[in-house]
């Protein structure tokens, strides 16, 4: 599959282009293979539990905070589906009762999906240890910008964090 980003007047648009490309990406890397071997004990007539468990993925990453905004969000996204590779994406009510019909056994599948994909693809977990790991904390309790979204000021006990000085 070949991408192209750009501006065109085409309907095929989509707003969540770096999530197609994410998408892209993933497929041809077959990253949620893992995704695969969560069986459940579905009745399965277009998608299967692993496609329904990747529209939950996609919609977290799409911004969609509950299962509901799927059908407002990510079903009128086809552009974002083919990047995927599906034709659209399975309708919320589908994703919910998928969700609902998960047992402790299909949690534990889940999970041990989840620590595959993450151990494949962790860069702290491939890091050379013989080395230093660096990690960059703002522990001043700033806002990061007026305009980040629902960034507030953290708290921090004792003295207060002096103002830069232009």
């Amino acid at each position: 599959m070949r991408l192209e980003f750009g501006l065109t007047d085409e309907p095929t648009n989509t707003r969540f282009a770096p999530l197609a490309a994410l998408g892209a990406y993933y497929r041809a890397q077959n990253t949620l293979a893992p995704l695969q071997q969560v069986s459940m004990a579905l009745k399965t007539v277009h998608y299967c539990p692993a496609d329904k468990l990747v529209d939950v993925l996609v919609s977290i990453l799409a911004g969609c905070v509950h299962v509901a905004q799927i059908n407002t969000r990510l079903r009128p996204e086809v552009t974002l589906a083919q990047a995927w590779g599906r034709d659209c994406y399975v309708e919320q009510s589908t994703v919910a009762r998928t969700l609902d019909a998960l047992t402790q056994t299909n949690l534990q599948d889940l999970r041990a999906a989840g620590t595959a994909i993450w151990r494949a693809h962790s860069q702290a977990l491939h890091h050379d240890w013989r080395g230093w790991l660096w990690f960059d904390l703002d522990l001043s309790g700033l806002r990061a910008s007026p305009h980040a979204e629902e960034s507030t000021k953290g708290y921090f006990s004792g003295e207060k964090t002096p103002q830069a000085v232009s």
